[in-house]
């Protein structure tokens, strides 16, 4: 016969878990609508300022590069846009501060882990920027098994999601790529879909890319392919002058580009994250509704057996007596 008092006392565990997950089922919905806000209202900014980028690259590549070197690392826009050799590869993994998102981390980390082992079996030197503090284990984890440099970890950047945030990064990153560090740089993130899906998937950052196809692939969905086509670059007239020069120019749009890209990705990062924990603890909550509803069958199957042996026993020895 089950134990009354622990088939109670799992009751009571289960409904004060389920007080948890509702809760915090609640704070993801409220936060991962506004987040959803920021991705939509980020988006028509990202692909205007790409098609710009576009445009000014194409006319400034019919001209001489301009090898001026700048103060400011984002602003050496011709070694950032120049393509060599791919011997060493930095990866970018956005990954999670909290936990208790689902499969969100896992899936992240999966991604990164069979891109790190094909850059490897091609001979390529890997080396990682960790940004949240969920991937890091996993990812030291494969260090040991696959030679790889974990180059710097991230841990505070997703707490406070913004541009300077964003722009610090970009700036590391441009700093190892001009140094010769690294010859190409990838991106891996999650893409945001709706509150029921995401894509991880990874873009790449630097060379910056310049082809209209590939700047597609970031946004392939209904709002952003709509944008693509209401403002396609090739609809822009040819200028013939530009005031300040046009190195100028790219010198200026080239920080934005690759900032604004790294910042889109943080942002469609915390909502598929948001989403993603909102839909696991929508499940769990679902779940420990059933778990209860199951023990508390079986607890009153197990009192109405208590009782009935009970009576049975007073029967008995009543009949006993006589």
């Amino acid at each position: 016969m089950a134990n009354l008092r622990s088939i109670k006392d799992r009751i009571t565990s289960i409904k004060n878990t389920q007080k948890i997950t509702k809760a915090m089922k609640m704070v993801a919905a409220a936060k991962v609508k506004k987040a959803e806000n920021a991705v939509r209202a980020s988006r028509p900014f990202t692909l205007e300022l790409s098609k710009i980028f576009r445009f000014v690259y194409k006319e400034v590549s019919k001209s001489e590069t301009d090898k001026t070197k700048t103060k400011e690392i984002l602003e050496n826009y011709s070694e950032l846009l120049s393509k060599r050799d791919i011997k060493s590869v930095g990866i970018v993994v956005i990954s999670s501060n909290k936990g208790l998102a689902g499969a969100y981390c896992a899936n992240v980390i999966r991604y990164a882990t069979n891109m790190i082992k094909q850059f490897t079996e091609e001979g390529k030197s890997v080396k990682v920027y960790l940004v949240g503090q969920k991937a890091v284990p996993s990812i030291k984890n494969l260090q040991k098994l696959v030679g790889f440099e974990i180059r710097k970890v991230y841990s505070n950047i997703l707490d406070g999601i913004s541009t300077s945030s964003a722009y610090i990064l970009a700036t590391n990153l441009a700093e190892d790529y001009i140094k010769g560090d690294i010859d190409s740089i990838e991106l891996i993130t999650t893409r945001y879909k709706n509150m029921m899906s995401y894509k991880t998937e990874h873009w790449q950052l630097l060379p910056a890319i310049t082809d209209d196809n590939e700047i597609k692939k970031f946004y392939d969905d209904e709002l952003s392919n709509a944008l693509l086509v209401e403002h396609d670059v090739h609809k822009i007239e040819p200028l013939s002058e530009f005031t300040p020069n046009i190195g100028l120019v790219l010198s200026k749009i080239v920080p934005m580009y690759v900032t604004n890209i790294i910042y889109q990705a943080f942002l469609e990062a915390q909502a598929s994250e948001l989403a993603s924990r909102m839909t696991a603890m929508s499940s769990a909550t679902n779940n420990a509704t059933d778990m209860i509803s199951t023990l508390t069958i079986e607890y009153n199957k197990a009192r109405q057996a208590k009782i009935t042996q009970e009576l049975t026993e007073v029967i008995s020895g009543a009949g006993a007596l006589e």
